[in-house]
């Protein structure tokens, strides 16, 4: 935005959010982590609390940003998908409780939603205890794990779903249109 500000342009009604897979991250480092390790299910909580604080509100507690806000600019959101927990033994709530912030977005999928308004623990937990995120991070760092190279393999992994999910449409639009004629 910062850009078209300079352009002269407008940056009022632009909307956009920063997605983030969150439950992917648990599962593909638990894959790596031992048996009854007790870093288990908190990489993927840890890592987006840290991206809040580091990126999120660092970019919009800047200077730079006023110019923007006050020609109407709105802030790249925080948007939390894939929060429907994986593992059975965590709880089904796990990624709506500890995600709930301010200008965050959380893509809950029904299954999640249904249990969130029987078992949810509403309230801005986001910003809660952020030195025990970077702690869970080094712990995962010191057990030998490359975060750098799991977040690279899921970014890859999700390119190429949604690749193929794109080229299945339009194979899918393709077949119509020449079934149409």
């Amino acid at each position: 935005m910062a850009e078209r500000l300079a352009a002269g342009k407008p940056v009022t009604g632009i909307q956009s959010v920063a997605s983030f897979f969150v439950s992917r991250i648990d599962s593909k480092v638990d894959d790596m982590l031992p048996e009854g390790s007790d870093l288990r299910g908190k990489a993927a909580v840890a890592n987006a609390k840290i991206a809040y604080a580091d990126v999120y509100q660092a970019t919009f507690e800047a200077g730079a940003w006023e110019a923007i806000a006050a020609a109407g600019g709105a802030r790249q959101r925080p948007l939390w998908a894939s929060t429907s927990t994986k593992n059975p033994d965590y709880s089904p709530t796990l990624y709506v409780d500890e995600l709930i912030g301010p200008d965050t977005v959380n893509t809950v999928p029904d299954a999640t939603l249904e249990a969130y308004r029987t078992q949810g623990n509403p309230g801005s937990r986001i910003t809660e205890d952020l030195a025990g995120a970077r702690a869970v991070m080094q712990g995962i760092a010191d057990a030998g794990i490359n975060f750098s190279t799991v977040t690279k393999e899921l970014e890859d992994e999700g390119v190429a779903s949604f690749q193929n999910a794109y080229v299945g449409m339009l194979e899918a639009i393709q077949k119509r249109h020449d079934a149409v004629g």
